[in-house]
């Protein structure tokens, strides 16, 4: 039986927005009481894309505050990034050599980062999925918490490490991880398109609530936020294709931890404008304070370098007899 372990990553992309914290980072800090929880600032893969180094190093400290600032416990767990454990290269290349070019062909997500000049794209956006498992299964997790969007990576995983335990004659030597999917959370989607995920590349500012806006800006996006003219419904076939309302709803939901039924029964009826006034100050009393605590945290670098540096040292205590194991697995030695 493998010890249960939680393994989770993410890009630092900079200014973290609501949807990471709903969709992510609110549930790891749950996680963190249920488990033993390793959670790692995935540099390597954001740089599949052509990074800006100064913000790269700058966005990577950001992502840590966030962390933190959000409720993550450094004492009780993990927190690193993965460009300090030279583990995660090696086992992603020994992933290359087991995954198949037909899996990396079937990654939903290449195609769509691609677009049609897949023929311009990295090696590196083809393979991370390969990067992806190798972060996993260096740990040995058991869970891993993930979205809609992520299931089919971590299934990619599931085959490699059913692949890698039979090629070796290794029977549950890496074990066949299982998603955490939170059932009440969806999708945030973007305060301008219902139907686009929220996301820091959309041009506009006003399509997202990033963790550090202040109680005015917040404020104003949601009253700027799309909307139909129908009143709010009662009941959920009433939000049936109508996704900017959906998105409004579910938000106020997933902030307050209640069931969207129950948003619907209490503001069935009612316009948008006195919906949006609620919706703005449940965001402001829940994000406010972390984004305070994140530009807090920010103006002492040092200390967050200091947790990041323990981190990367515990993770890669773990790491190193994994790979040691590994390399006995497949027949690789080291001389030196």
């Amino acid at each position: 039986m493998h010890k249960k372990r939680v393994f989770s990553g993410v890009q630092p992309t900079g200014n973290l927005h609501l949807g990471n914290y709903l969709g992510a980072i609110k549930n790891f800090v749950d996680l963190q009481n249920k488990f033993e929880c390793i959670y790692c600032i995935v540099d390597l893969h954001a740089i599949t894309n052509r990074q800006n180094p100064e913000e790269l190093k700058s966005n990577i400290l950001e992502t840590a505050a966030s962390f933190i600032a959000s409720g993550l416990n450094p004492e009780k767990n993990i927190i690193f990034n993965q460009a300090s454990v030279a583990a995660h290269s090696e086992l992603a290349w020994i992933f290359n050599c087991v995954a198949r070019i037909g899996w990396m062909n079937r990654m939903t997500q290449f195609k769509e980062k691609a677009g049609a000049n897949k023929e311009n794209a990295s090696v590196g956006l083809l393979v991370y999925p390969n990067l992806m498992a190798a972060d996993i299964l260096l740990y040995k997790a058991t869970h891993v918490p993930v979205g809609e969007d992520q299931k089919q990576h971590l299934e990619l995983t599931r085959d490699i490490a059913k692949k890698f335990n039979n090629d070796f004659n290794c029977e549950n030597y890496f074990p066949i991880v299982e998603p955490l999917i939170p059932k009440e959370i969806s999708r945030v989607m973007s305060l301008r398109d219902g139907k686009k995920k929220m996301s820091k590349s959309e041009d506009s500012d006003q399509s997202r609530i990033n963790l550090k806006d202040d109680k005015d800006l917040i404020n104003q996006k949601i009253k700027k936020a799309k909307t139909d003219d129908a009143s709010i419904p009662s009941e959920l076939d009433g939000l049936k294709n109508r996704y900017e309302a959906t998105n409004l709803v579910s938000i106020y939901a997933s902030v307050n931890n209640i069931k969207v039924e129950k948003v619907l029964k209490e503001f069935g009826g009612k316009n948008f404008s006195t919906f949006k006034s609620k919706l703005a100050e449940s965001i402001i009393e829940k994000i406010c304070p972390i984004g305070q605590e994140i530009k807090k945290l920010l103006k002492d670098e040092k200390h967050l370098r200091v947790i990041l540096e323990k981190g990367s040292k515990n993770a890669d205590l773990i790491a190193k007899n994994n790979l040691k194991e590994i390399y006995k697995v497949i027949g690789l030695t080291k001389f030196s």
